[in-house]
C-alpha cells in the first residue's frame, strides 16, 4: 500500500495549486493522510480527486475544516497502528507534543506536522513521521511530502523538491 503523506498546505495563502511533484506522486497513491493546517476545505476537494483521505486539522484550520475533521485520530491498516495529529501546542517540541498525544495508545507510528520540518526516525521502537509541507518550506532548503509503504514492515520516506509549482 502506497500512503501519500502531507502537511501544513496553507493553501490559498501559500500556494494556488498543489506541487506537481506532489501530483506525480498523488496519482499512484491508495490513500492519502494531511496532518492538519489545510487552511482551506478547497485542499480537500482537490485530494480526494487522487484516492480516499484521511486528517486532522491544525492550529490555522477553520470551523469547516473542524467539522470535517478531529485533531488526533487513529488509524489501522494491515497489522499496523498509526496516529496522526497537527502537534501544536504550548510547552515541549513540536514531537514531544505528538508523542504525548499517543501516551495513552500503543501505535507503531506517529504522523504530525506544524514545524513544516521534515522528520523521519525511530524512538522507542515508534516510527515518527513528519513530511514537511509542499507548499511552505520556511527555513528548510526544499518543499517536501511523504510516502508511507506498507508491506510486512511500515517504510516512510521523503520526496523532496525544490519548486512548489
Amino acid at each position: 500500500m502506497k500512503i501519500v503523506v502531507l502537511s501544513d498546505t496553507h493553501m490559498p495563502k501559500k500556494a494556488k495549486k498543489l506541487p506537481e511533484r506532489l501530483i506525480a506522486d498523488l496519482n499512484t497513491a491508495d490513500l492519502i493522510i494531511h496532518a492538519g493546517d489545510w487552511q482551506s476545505p478547497e485542499v480537500l476537494h482537490q485530494l480526494q480527486q487522487y484516492a480516499p483521505v484521511e486528517g486532522v486539522t491544525g492550529n490555522v484550520d477553520g470551523p469547516e475544516m473542524k467539522e470535517l475533521f478531529n485533531e488526533r485520530f487513529l488509524l489501522k491498516i494491515e497489522q499496523f497502528t498509526i496516529g496522526v495529529v497537527h502537534g501544536h501546542g504550548t510547552k515541549q517540541t513540536t514531537e514531544k507534543r505528538a508523542i504525548a498525544a499517543f501516551n495513552d495508545t500503543e501505535v507503531d507510528c506517529i504522523i504530525f506536522g506544524h514545524s513544516h520540518i521534515p522528520k523521519n526516525y525511530r524512538k522507542d521502537g515508534v516510527l515518527l513521521f513528519n513530511p514537511g509541507s509542499p507548499t511552505d518550506k520556511r527555513r528548510e532548503k526544499q518543499f517536501s511530502h511523504g510516502i508511507l509503504t506498507i508491506d510486512d514492515q511500515l517504510i516512510a520516506n521523503h520526496v523532496f523538491y525544490d519548486d512548489k509549482n
